[in-house]
C-alpha cells in the first residue's frame, strides 16, 4: 500500500511539472501560452464573430482570442505599448496607422505579394492590405420626392441651398469616412478651393456625425434625403429591402485601406504564425466574398448583390501620410 501510494504521489507531481513546463502542448484540448493567440480588430462584430468561428473551427486546440478595438484606440495602443503589446495579430487596422506603426511589425517579405494589384504592395514589407473601401453618395428617394427634389448631379449642385438640412456626413476629425471625402476633394480641386466648398456644404449638412454609419442610419430613419458614406452601408441595407440609390460623382469615389500584420517577435511562435497564414491564404478570400468585395487583387471577382462595379476611385494621393492627415484636420473647422 505505501509503495502504490508513493507511486501515485510520484505520477501527479510529474503531471504537475509538465503542466508548468509546458510539455504536451500541442495536445487535444490542452491550452498553453504556446498555443495562445490574441487578435486585435477593427472590423465589424458580425465579421469578427465570422473569423473568430473560423479560426477557432480551423484550430480547436489553440487559445484564440479576437477583440475588437476602436481604429483610433489601437492605433494609439500599438504607439504606446509597441512590441509589448499582448497582442499578436492586428487586422485591419487604417493603412495610414499601420504605415505610422510600421517598425512594431514584423517582416513579411516571405508571404507572395504577387496576387496583389501592383499599387497596393507596401516596398517594406511589413504589413499586407485586408481591404479596400470606397465611399458614395447615397440618397433616399422618397424623401427627395415628397420634397420635390431630383437627386444632385455632382458635389457642386450637393451645396445648393435647395438641399439645406438634407444632407447628412460624417465629420473628419471623429470619422475616417468622412476624412475620405475631404481629402479626395482638396486633392482634385486644391485646399482653397475645397475648404471653401465645405464652407457652402456645411450650410446643407444637418448634422456632421461622430461616425461613419451616421449617414446610413439618418436615411434609414427618414432623418436625411442625402448621405456621403461608405459604399457597403447602403448595398446591405438595399439587399435588406430599403429603397436606396448609390452614386458617384465625377471626381470619383474616395477610398481608404485597412491592413493587418504580426506585431515583431510575435511571428516566431507557431501557433501565431498559423493563425496569420489562415487569414492571409483564406479567410481574407471569405471576407470579400461575404463583406468587402471591392478589389485589392488581381484575379478577384465582386460577387455580392447590388453592389457597384466598376467603382472609378478617385484620387487619394497622401492617403498613408499621417502628418498631411494631421495638417488637412487642423484645417477642418465644423
Amino acid at each position: 500500500m505505501k509503495k502504490w501510494m508513493m507511486a501515485a504521489v510520484a505520477a501527479v507531481m510529474l503531471l504537475g511539472a509538465m503542466a508548468a513546463s509546458g510539455c504536451g502542448k500541442g495536445a487535444e484540448g490542452v491550452k498553453t501560452d504556446d498555443n495562445k493567440v490574441v487578435i486585435y480588430s477593427c472590423l465589424e462584430d458580425f465579421r469578427n464573430d465570422y473569423i473568430l468561428d473560423k479560426l477557432k473551427e480551423k484550430f480547436p486546440d489553440y487559445d484564440i482570442t479576437l477583440q475588437f478595438v476602436a481604429t483610433g484606440n489601437l492605433a494609439a495602443k500599438i504607439k504606446s505599448e509597441g512590441e509589448a503589446t499582448e497582442g499578436d495579430i492586428i487586422l485591419a487596422l487604417q493603412a495610414v496607422y499601420m504605415e505610422q506603426l510600421k517598425d512594431n511589425f514584423a517582416d513579411l517579405s516571405s508571404y507572395d505579394t504577387s496576387k496583389y494589384l501592383d499599387e497596393l504592395v507596401m516596398d517594406h514589407h511589413k504589413y499586407l492590405i485586408w481591404e479596400r473601401f470606397s465611399g458614395c453618395i447615397m440618397t433616399n428617394p422618397k424623401i427627395l420626392e415628397e420634397k420635390g427634389l431630383t437627386e444632385p448631379e455632382s458635389f457642386e449642385e450637393l451645396a445648393d441651398p435647395k438641399y439645406k438640412g438634407l444632407v447628412s456626413m460624417p465629420d473628419p476629425k471623429t470619422s475616417s469616412t468622412g476624412f475620405i471625402f475631404y481629402q479626395m476633394l482638396v486633392n482634385d480641386w486644391g485646399e482653397d478651393k475645397a475648404l471653401e466648398y465645405f464652407d457652402r456644404l456645411s450650410e446643407n449638412v444637418l448634422q456632421f456625425t461622430t461616425s461613419g454609419s451616421g449617414p446610413v442610419s439618418a436615411l434609414t430613419q427618414g432623418e436625411a434625403a442625402i448621405g456621403l458614406g461608405i459604399t457597403y452601408q447602403p448595398v446591405q441595407q438595399i439587399n435588406d429591402g430599403v429603397k436606396m440609390n448609390i452614386r458617384f460623382f465625377e471626381e470619383g469615389a474616395p477610398y481608404d485601406l485597412d491592413g493587418y500584420g504580426m506585431i515583431r517577435g510575435k511571428e516566431e511562435k507557431k501557433a501565431v504564425k498559423d493563425v496569420f497564414d489562415y487569414l492571409y491564404d483564406t479567410l481574407i478570400y471569405e471576407d470579400k466574398d461575404l463583406y468587402s468585395p471591392e478589389q485589392i487583387f488581381k484575379e478577384q471577382s465582386n460577387t455580392i448583390e447590388n453592389y457597384p462595379k466598376d467603382i472609378p476611385y478617385g484620387d487619394m494621393t497622401g492617403a498613408l501620410d499621417i502628418k498631411e492627415k494631421e495638417r488637412l484636420l487642423g484645417e477642418w473647422k465644423y
